[in-house]
């Protein structure tokens, strides 16, 4: 983790996930653009599996480019549901209507 993650970088992260509104998800990918690292959304998800050391963030809103659900999140579908959030007969989010556009 050394030089590229720092604290700066991972509440950078934090910050764009505290923004999602509730009923809506982004995409590792999309978080990773606004802060300006464009091809590190694995480094976004790795921050996300940490986030409990950081606070309270709603990181159930944060799904794949195609909507999937984060691997082991097994709360995470419930709590998308419960904020309106529909899915897809694959399992997926449905993107086109609940992604989040700034």
């Amino acid at each position: 983790m050394g030089r590229i993650m720092d604290e700066d970088l991972i509440y950078q992260i934090l910050s764009v996930v505290e923004e999602i509104p509730e009923g809506k998800v982004a995409s590792y990918g999309q978080i990773a653009r606004l802060i300006g690292r464009e091809r590190n959304s694995r480094l976004v998800g790795r921050v996300l599996s940490m986030a409990e050391f950081y606070g309270r963030y709603p990181c159930h809103r944060v799904v794949n480019h195609a909507g999937r659900l984060a691997p082991g999140f097994f709360d995470q579908r419930r709590l998308l549901e419960e904020e309106g959030v529909g899915f897809k007969e694959n399992g997926c989010v449905d993107m086109k209507e609940y992604k989040w556009e700034l």
